[in-house]
């Protein structure tokens, strides 16, 4: 018998029940992990409070953690009972100290990673891929604007856009986060609650506006993050931290100079 967060109704944290759960030998093509670490993501935080709810009740939670492989099923031959692995995007359920994961799921650790820093940089990171790359292939040269450059997505956004040659500018809450972002790889933060960063962005980039916005705020930033567009620029909606933005007719995006909007989702980007 192992064990595993559930919540049978929508709430807080008080909302979730460690409840006993049969775990079971693992299927063809399949591994049971001991998980050592697992990740607490805002998407896990917003399922919790039902935003969206759930599709039933009671739920497990959870998206992705790091742990060691102790059986395997059959067919498995990539994998050894003992190997350290972490995995992302299953369906929820990682909040446990047992999972049954397929093996062409996981991703085996350097010796270099702990399970921790394993675990809390899956989805992260992988959404951070999907930014860079798929949403809008950042070039050298480019500047970027970055929401929330001090979090987890941001952090990482923020070393690689500049690895790529990227001026990139980030917003952050305090003096303290902008700090932390400029340590990151971040050219210019801006702490939103004492300027508007709409126009400190006008000004960083003479007046031209960024190639991209990332922006995972929603409601609270959307309508200043389109104002930081350059022509064509794309704006990149990842996240509604805040709500929902105000719907934007397509005519505007021309009129902002045929502006780019997508909400990239890593579940479409991943097989």
């Amino acid at each position: 018998m192992s064990k595993a967060f559930h919540f049978h109704e929508h709430g807080g944290p008080e909302v979730l029940r460690f409840e006993d759960v049969e775990v079971g030998a693992p299927g063809r093509g399949e591994v049971r992990i001991r998980n050592v670490a697992v990740a607490v993501n805002y998407r896990d935080v917003l399922m919790r409070r039902g935003v969206p709810a759930v599709k039933s009740l009671p739920s497990a939670i959870g998206l992705e953690s790091a742990g060691i492989i102790d059986a395997l099923g059959p067919g498995v031959s990539d994998f050894a009972v003992g190997d350290r692995v972490a995995y992302a995007g299953m369906p929820e359920g990682s909040y446990a100290e047992l999972r049954i994961v397929p093996a062409a799921r996981l991703i085996a650790l350097p010796a270099a990673i702990d399970e921790r820093t394993a675990a809390s940089m899956m989805i992260r990171g992988m959404t951070a891929r999907c930014l860079l790359h798929d949403a809008y292939k950042v070039q050298r040269g480019d500047t970027i604007l970055i929401h929330a450059a001090a979090g987890g997505v941001g952090l990482i956004v923020c070393q690689w856009a500049k690895h790529l040659g990227a001026t990139v500018i980030g917003t952050v809450s305090s003096d303290e986060k902008a700090a932390v972002a400029r340590a990151h790889g971040c050219d210019h933060p801006i702490v939103y609650t004492r300027e508007d960063f709409a126009e400190r962005v006008r000004e960083i980039t003479g007046g031209e506006g960024v190639a991209v916005v990332y922006d995972s705020v929603g409601k609270a930033t959307f309508e200043g993050s389109l104002r930081c567009l350059r022509r064509r620029g794309v704006m990149a909606s990842f996240g509604e931290a805040s709500g929902d933005p105000d719907p934007v007719p397509p005519r505007r995006l021309g009129a902002l100079g045929s502006i780019y909007l997508t909400h990239p989702s890593v579940s479409n980007y991943t097989a």
